[in-house]
């Protein structure tokens, strides 16, 4: 008996995963595009029966059919609250892989730079010394458009200021494993704070950390968009990188690399990976440090990917409780995306901006001096917004702010948390 070929084996599965649909719509109150858009088509329930049409053969692959699945963010909100079991996040992926074009030109310049996070790093420096997105952001008000390279290079975010996190690490009682710290392409520029506080707190809990050379992008971005050619190769250097480290344990401050890294980069590797929330919190000598108080109100947002895929978005609640006098502020449930959805915001403004807008006026609503997210694409996407309402609210990652306040991590306080900043 002949094996069944590749692309007749994607076709039965698709239509399989299709069929376990039911039309119920209960996905539709989750859906952030449905909640944009109103329209069926952007619904996940839409998005299956276009899926389930397109590999039964009765459509063509239109140029509409195309833009309505390329809007679906992966959130997987839908796959909570599905009755059925739908398996959403898969059929998603098949459908795009078997039906994406070639990648455009946006596309090639993002797969070029998440290619090489060096570039994106030089691009940041030169971002941040020419004061850049100030001046196109200004430049496209003006002018009245807000397309193109001008509007991209206007997202950048200021790089973030490493001097709020003590720099010198806590000498570890007694050394405990060897911790791979996944720095990624877009975070190794964005979120180098966060990146240095997880060094801290590890290295005060007795983990060695280490950064092997050669890590780079976990593949996600062109592996959700179906280009699977482009993603394979950036997932595996990263885990020739981790493997040829010798560590049994990666650790990720993006949640929305967090998927790509345990289910495709280092599937089957015998690494396990971490989400750096869970991680901490799932050691029981976290509770032996001791943190500064802090009297701040802070507006904590949870990424859809640590709802949705690492299913650990209470973690980041219990470690922040640690810090006396904080007062935590949990956002609304909806919506459940703040529209990011990893190059989602620049390709599709349009979509992702209301979503944003909805989620910085719960936050400004609350009057939250602070605003902690756990993911780079919801901390850039969100930091801008509040740029660009000339807001005063700094956005990191939890873990950063609890390295700020840890006791014994500097023989003076760091400096208190400015109520400025909301690009850093």
């Amino acid at each position: 008996m002949s094996a069944t070929p590749p692309a007749r084996a994607a076709t039965l599965e698709l239509l399989n995963l299709a069929d376990q649909c039911v039309l119920c719509g209960l996905c539709l109150p989750v859906c952030p595009t449905y909640r944009v858009g109103r329209t069926e088509a952007e619904s996940p329930r839409g998005r299956i029966t276009l899926a389930k049409a397109l590999a039964g053969g009765e459509i063509a692959a239109p140029p509409s059919a195309a833009a309505h699945l390329d809007h679906c963010l992966g959130c997987l909100s839908c796959e909570r609250v599905c009755p059925s079991g739908v398996q959403y996040g898969r059929l998603i992926d098949l459908t795009r892989r078997e039906t994406a074009p070639p990648p455009d030109r946006a596309q090639r310049l993002i797969y070029a730079l998440i290619a090489r996070p060096r570039w994106i790093r030089a691009l940041a420096r030169l971002s941040d010394a020419l004061r850049l997105p100030r001046w196109l952001t200004a430049f496209a008000r003006r002018s009245g458009s807000a397309s193109g390279l001008a509007r991209w290079i206007s997202q950048l975010p200021r790089l973030p200021d490493l001097r709020r996190v003590p720099a010198t690490p806590i000498p570890a009682s007694s050394e405990r494993r060897r911790i791979g710290l996944f720095l990624g392409c877009v975070a190794s520029a964005f979120d180098r704070d966060t990146h240095a506080a997880i060094r801290l707190l590890l290295t005060a809990l007795g983990y060695s950390v280490i950064e092997p050379p050669g890590q780079g992008c976990c593949g996600a971005l062109p592996r959700h968009a179906g280009h699977v050619d482009v993603s394979a190769p950036l997932a595996a250097a990263t885990r020739r990188a981790f493997v040829e480290a010798a560590v049994d344990t990666v650790v990720v401050s993006a949640s929305g690399c967090y998927g790509d890294l345990r289910d495709v980069a280092l599937a089957d590797s015998g690494i396990a990976v971490r989400e750096i929330g869970e991680f901490l919190a799932a050691d029981p000598r976290f509770a032996t440090l001791a943190f500064r108080p802090l009297r701040l109100k802070t507006a904590l947002h949870r990424p859809c990917s640590l709802n949705n895929t690492v299913r650990a978005a209470s973690a980041t609640r219990t470690l922040l409780t640690h810090i006396p006098q904080l007062q935590i502020i949990d956002l609304p449930e909806q919506p459940s995306c703040c529209g990011a959805g990893g190059s989602h915001f620049l390709r599709y403004p349009e979509i992702a901006d209301p979503l944003r807008d909805e989620r910085l006026d719960q936050v400004e609503a609350q009057q939250a001096d602070l605003l902690l997210t756990s993911n780079i694409g919801c901390r850039i996407h969100l930091g801008n917004g509040l740029r660009a309402r000339g807001g005063a609210i700094e956005v990191i990652h939890p873990v950063t702010l609890l390295a700020r306040q840890l006791k014994e991590a500097a023989d003076s306080p760091t400096p208190p948390i400015p109520h400025a900043g909301s690009a850093h």
